[in-house]
């Protein structure tokens, strides 16, 4: 054991050897900048470079940008909680196919199924790895290869990634029936499309952009009437509407009301847990999804599994979820409780209060605003650009956002222990 131990610690690098190989490879990297034109290259940049070429390629970021679900940090940051399940669920083995009391195989995903249809109404549910592996599961299962999926013009829309409704479609084999217009779609476009080969319709949440004026859509009720199944991808995943920012946003529980064959929606939005992407509606529709080649494929993992065990676990009581899930809890925190964490920040930075803005980001909530108070920072002679690229090259890194010039941090999407930890970041990027 020992002469193993020996063995390995013999074969790591000088510290010199790896110093060089990082200076080059920063060098190399500059260099190539230089030829191309690019200025401004100085000695901070060089060494935040190197840094950041040591640094795990997955880091601890602290999010002051005022984006609450940012998906490029990772989207909803998870409760306490759910945190701690996932850390037992990676520690060892668990009980992730088994049943203790029988010995027996058990279903993936069972006490995850069953707290969400209490939580929605459901007669059954079923989870895979995220929102568009939900909706391509629920179009291949409900139509599929010869089958025609009705979908209004207004909602073949594209998410973020180049998430498109029309290629979806095409990915399950069905054959995509547009009707309405842009903006205008009624209920008896979708009668007059409906025939012997139509397997569903598709109803898909506008998530990340709103169209007013001159519009029309039918309500979820109209097009159930109209005696076809109807999936309904309700996006980011609200349970209770019940905080005045969500309160326009469709819920599983109200689409199902309304008579959805399936209902489809996101874990890591704002329903505030880990990435995900769930269905729930009636019994026959979920075992066809359940049934379906596809379901392997897009099965969701031990870890996320007990992220989001945990997450519905906290929606049981509504109003322990908005306290606990950080998502709700920003969306809803207190003007005092914001105005004294920026003061706080200010004092520690040197920088001023000013008024901004924050978003929900992440697809949800295009037209939501939440105002409050940001801190700005002085960048000094380098300028902005460079005082951002020095945050974000900490050890935690600090992302900020650019405006009018200044950078500005905002504690609505920071913690009270993230925002003293902010405050040490931007001292030791100055």
């Amino acid at each position: 054991m020992a002469s193993d131990t020996n063995n390995s610690l013999r074969a790591l690098p000088s510290v010199d050897r790896l110093a060089r190989a990082v200076a080059r490879a920063e060098l190399d990297a500059r260099r190539e900048e230089i030829l191309k034109g690019v200025d401004g290259v100085n000695e901070v940049d060089l060494v935040a470079g190197a840094r950041a070429r040591l640094r795990p390629s997955s880091t601890r970021v602290l999010n002051a940008t005022g984006v609450i679900v940012h998906t490029n940090l990772g989207r909803a940051p998870l409760a306490p909680s759910v945190r701690a399940a996932v850390t037992a669920a990676a520690a060892g083995y668990s009980n992730l196919e088994m049943d203790l009391a029988s010995g027996e195989r058990s279903r993936r995903g069972q006490r995850v199924e069953a707290l969400l249809c209490e939580l929605t109404g459901a007669q059954d549910a079923l989870v895979v790895n995220n929102g568009a592996a939900a909706a391509l599961l629920a179009v291949s299962a409900l139509a599929g290869p010869g089958r025609e999926v009705i979908v209004s013009r207004g909602e073949l829309i594209e998410i973020g990634g180049g998430f498109r409704i029309p290629e979806i479609v095409r990915q399950s084999g069905s054959l995509l029936v547009e009707i309405g217009t842009t903006n205008r779609t009624r209920a008896g476009d979708y009668a007059a499309a409906i025939g012997e080969r139509t397997g569903a319709i598709l109803r898909v949440h506008q998530s990340n952009f709103q169209m007013s004026g001159f519009v029309e859509r039918p309500a979820l009720g109209e097009l159930v009437a109209l005696g076809t199944r109807v999936i309904d991808d309700i996006g980011s995943g609200v349970l209770a509407g019940d905080l005045p920012a969500l309160a326009d946003e469709p819920t599983a529980r109200e689409s199902l009301r309304s008579g959805a064959t399936l209902t489809c929606f996101s874990g890591d939005k704002l329903l505030g847990g880990p990435q995900a992407g769930i269905l729930v509606g009636a019994a026959a529709a979920i075992e066809a999804c359940r049934r379906s080649p596809l379901a392997r494929a897009l099965r969701i993992d031990k870890l996320c599994l007990a992220g989001l065990d945990a997450t519905l676990l906290l929606h049981r009581d509504p109003e322990l979820a908005r306290r606990e899930i950080p998502v709700l809890a920003m969306l809803d925190t207190d003007p005092e409780e914001l105005a004294e964490r920026t003061r706080l920040l200010a004092e520690t930075t040197g920088g001023e209060i000013v008024q901004d803005v924050c978003r929900v980001g992440g697809g949800a909530l295009p037209m939501c605003e939440l105002p409050g108070p940001a801190v700005a920072l002085h960048a000094g002679s380098a300028g902005p650009d460079a005082l951002a690229a020095r945050l974000r090259s900490g050890d935690p890194a600090l992302l900020a956002r650019i405006h009018g010039g200044r950078v500005l941090l905002n504690t609505r999407t920071l913690s009270d222990a993230e925002t003293m930890v902010a405050g040490e970041c931007v001292a030791r990027a100055r």
